[in-house]
């Protein structure tokens, strides 16, 4: 199947998903996450494919955010809409699969980006990566899983600390704090996810869905559902509209 925005490419068991709109940093629009939920359920389906890797196109960013332009009027029922289809269609979905996926984070992961990864069962990162949440910085809070999987894998204090400043980390505080699995120079980063893949290939593949689904049911409760009517309330605040308009106008917010 032919995509606007993914590459895909299945070689020796493992399906390579590579997001490709490197003019706008491979930022998700909403067609982005539709391919992405298309191409990951057709690897989902078939029965030659053992592991899933998801990367991003060219050597600066894996995914830089979201494509802010896409919400930046909306309301705060079209916002709840976004954050909960956006939820179902990718980031829960990627993290249900009962195939491992593999995230390989190749530069900037922001935003949507960072959830993105976030939502892979693991992550393997270059040491010219950087990662963060600056939803704040928009008057938004992350609606993607970001609250809840920031704190699952770094714990809380991170998370506040990553939300509340909006700041970049850079890989090794990453990997410090439990957020990525793995480290390597940009030109390392083939053959340590070939490593990683040919290692998962060698087990049970029914052991490891049954593993996937026992993990992710002792981290699930009510979370969710609370970051998805925290960020759509957000689009009916006054610091939203400053937040996004200072984004499109290139200035710093005056909140």
């Amino acid at each position: 199947m032919a995509y606007e925005y993914i590459l895909t490419e299945t070689e020796d068991g493992v399906a390579k998903l590579t997001i490709n709109r490197p003019k706008q940093l491979n930022a998700l629009n909403k067609q982005t996450i539709k391919e992405l939920h298309k191409a990951l359920a057709s690897a989902e389906a078939d029965s030659s494919v053992r592991v899933i890797t998801i990367t991003g196109s060219g050597e600066k960013a894996f995914v830089a955010g979201a494509d802010i332009v896409e919400f930046s009027d909306f309301s705060v029922e079209q916002g709840s809409e976004l954050a909960a289809q956006g939820q179902s269609l990718l980031f829960d979905f990627i993290e249900n699969l009962s195939k491992p996926v593999v995230g390989i984070i190749n530069g900037y992961a922001l935003g949507g980006g960072l959830e993105l990864a976030m939502s892979c069962h693991i992550r393997i990162a270059s040491n010219n990566a950087l990662m963060g949440l600056p939803e704040t910085s928009l008057g938004l809070i992350p609606g993607y899983g970001g609250t809840q999987r920031l704190t699952q894998l770094a714990g809380k204090g991170k998370a506040f600390e990553m939300i509340f400043t909006a700041k970049m980390m850079n890989a090794e505080e990453a990997l410090a704090c439990g957020l990525v699995n793995q480290v390597v120079s940009q030109d390392d980063l083939l053959e340590a996810v070939q490593k990683m893949t040919k290692a998962i290939k060698k087990n049970s593949p029914q052991a490891q869905s049954a593993a996937i689904k026992a993990i992710n049911a002792g981290v699930y409760g009510e979370g969710y559902s609370q970051e998805i009517k925290s960020f759509g309330e957000a689009f009916g605040t006054s610091d939203f509209t400053e937040g996004t308009s200072a984004f499109l106008e290139k200035r710093k917010p005056n909140f």
